[in-house]
């Protein structure tokens, strides 16, 4: 009986002893506090290029209105963990470019995909990349080999931008909390032309304007993360410009010069800036999002304890059957721009043999700050998917879209179902061959709550969500 006792004692001792060498692994003596590093490059083409995001264009840009930018976070917990923000002033990153881009920054500074987000602001007055809206543009030889060269002198300046950051981690503090700009319209559910004349606006919306105050040792804010939920498209000409988004942060830099700012897209796909197309009023919208990011700056703001957990994976979303042939010669023949581009591109696979993508592997991710949950989502998000989250993990959380990968737009079962450009024919703009399976929003809203709840985040009760 005593032997038997002393066995189990020893037993125990030993679980207690393992359990608190992993409880107190990776922690350093002397600090045990957030560190951050910020850095910042500028990424305007330094020569004509063609435009992303119109359709409209016919000629590559003709000058620059404000400078581009990448800029990174990079944020290191009490216990060595590290995760890398992001942000860039370009319409979309395709595939491609994120996996290449990742896997530098795996081999050069251990960070797996978890630990980076690659946001996009979603300017419409950015350059175009390599491999990305393929069918958009009619791009002679010598201009695919511009942005090809482009494409790589990119990845380059990202990839030493996070260097840079990661180089210049220091002591510091974080803080979140989101504030509010009406700005964003829903242009599914409200028309522009008659705009002036309306009286009430239709939604769905997320006016939320998300954001992360860094501070340094001295309490000096050196990093401002903001986010809004809003296309980057108030301007449509041929000048290189961070459109709203770019006003705003160089608002906020203007008011904090110690401090770089940095702005996350959300999921504003079915969100426009209205009225717009001048050059004013991208500067009012950026005064009027930087004015509420400074307003929560200036009030409690909740400190975030120096803990980080980072999570990845990628889902296949199911593609619906593709066109027939008779229906792709018909495009073919019927169609102007894009479209007609798109359906002869799609022939000339059918005549090479080649079979159609079915699915495409869809990339989720969460982030924990803290106590700030941060929700990252791929593609072209539109606004339901945030009010959504929200209702299931509460309003403060984060969510953001444009991120990692952006291949498509997102749309939701109710917008698939009522067709439109978001639902029905945007798919021809990213080169898809068919448009999402109709259960695209469960399945990602199910495995987003999947995820947090592997990464031990937190385990929400799924409520009750009224259509």
């Amino acid at each position: 009986m005593k032997k038997t006792f002393f066995i189990s004692f020893i037993y125990v001792l030993t679980i207690l002893a393992f359990l608190d060498a992993g409880a107190t692994k990776g922690i350093r003596k002397d600090y045990h506090g957030w560190k951050a590093g910020v850095a910042r490059v500028i990424i305007t083409p330094d020569h004509p290029l063609w435009m992303a995001g119109y359709a409209s264009r016919d000629h590559p840009a003709e000058g620059t209105l404000n400078d581009l930018w990448a800029k990174a976070l990079a944020l290191e917990d009490a216990t060595g963990n590290r995760a890398v923000l992001v942000t860039m002033d370009l319409v979309g990153i395709p595939k491609g470019f994120s996996d290449r881009l990742r896997a530098r920054l795996k081999t050069r500074f251990h960070l797996s995909a978890a630990q980076v987000i690659l946001n996009s602001s979603h300017t419409h007055s950015g350059p175009v990349l390599e491999d990305a809206l393929v069918d958009i543009y009619p791009l002679d030889s010598l201009e695919i080999i511009k942005i090809k060269k482009y494409t790589g002198q990119l990845e380059d300046k990202i990839t030493r931008l996070v260097g840079e950051a990661l180089h210049s981690l220091k002591p510091a503090q974080l803080y979140s909390k989101n504030g509010i700009a009406r700005f964003q319209v829903n242009r599914r559910n409200n028309i522009e032309a008659i705009l002036n004349s309306q009286t009430q606006l239709n939604g769905p919306n997320d006016y939320a304007v998300p954001i992360i105050k860094v501070t340094g040792k001295s309490g000096n804010i050196i990093a401002i993360a903001f986010g809004y939920a809003c296309h980057n498209t108030v301007l449509n000409g041929y000048k290189w410009s961070g459109d709203y988004a770019g006003f705003a942060q160089l608002e906020l830099e203007k008011k904090y010069p110690a401090a770089i700012a940095l702005f996350f897209q959300c999921c504003g796909a079915d969100q426009n800036p209205l009225p717009r197309r001048t050059v004013p009023l991208a500067q009012q919208y950026g005064q009027t999002l930087a004015a509420a990011v400074e307003r929560v700056l200036n009030e409690n703001m909740e400190e975030l304890t120096p803990h980080l957990i980072t999570s990845y994976k990628e889902i296949d979303l199911s593609l619906t059957a593709p066109p027939t042939k008779d229906k792709l010669l018909k495009t073919a023949r019927d169609s102007t721009g894009y479209q007609k581009r798109w359906a002869a591109r799609l022939l000339k696979q059918l005549d090479q043999g080649d079979s159609f993508r079915t699915s495409y592997p869809y990339p989720l991710q969460v982030w924990r700050l803290g106590n700030q949950t941060m929700m990252i989502l791929g593609g072209e998000v539109v606004i339901e998917y945030a009010v959504q989250l929200k209702r299931i993990f509460g309003e403060d959380i984060f969510v953001l879209g444009y991120s990692n990968d952006v291949m498509a737009y997102i749309p939701s079962a109710t917008i698939l179902g009522e067709g439109g450009y978001e639902g029905a024919t945007s798919q021809m703009v990213y080169g898809l061959p068919a448009t999402w399976a109709l259960n695209i929003e469960t399945l990602i809203i199910s495995q987003m709550v999947l995820l947090a709840e592997q990464a031990g985040i937190l385990k929400p009760e799924l409520k009750l969500i009224k259509n």
